[in-house]
């Protein structure tokens, strides 16, 4: 039950952790710009799904965002074009800010489970000596 317990909390941490590397990729691309004949940043998204009878979950997807972006006029940007506009990602910092949150108590939680089990395996090892 207990290696139970450290293999699901890993599948959660490992799900978590492309979760922070994703909203750390958006955040670090939202104030990219292009030509607006370009595709815009696409925001990057994590789709996690149940491991049915075995527990814990894995990774299902990791769909992209609209490249569509919005135009703004920006006419010192070197990818404006000749009327000013640059195409920008429609990421939302607070968004992303909240799924941060999210995605770190998310994993602070997993290694906790993960180091729990791991404590009391170790205990009940100790046990049988």
């Amino acid at each position: 039950m207990t290696l139970d317990a450290i293999g699901i909390a890993g599948t959660g941490l490992s799900v978590n952790q492309t979760w922070l590397n994703a909203i750390s990729d958006n955040l670090a691309n939202i104030n990219n710009t292009t030509s607006p004949n370009a595709p815009a940043f696409q925001e990057r998204f994590v789709e996690a799904q149940a491991n049915g009878g075995s527990g814990g979950v894995h990774l299902a997807g990791t769909p992209l965002g609209s490249a569509d972006g919005q135009l703004v006029y920006s006419p010192e940007d070197p990818n404006a074009d000749n009327d000013g506009y640059v195409k920008k990602t429609t990421i939302d910092m607070s968004t992303q800010m909240g799924n941060l949150i999210m995605a770190q108590r998310a994993y602070q939680a997993d290694a906790q489970v993960a180091s729990r089990a791991q404590s009391i395996y170790q205990a009940a090892l100790q046990i049988g000596q």
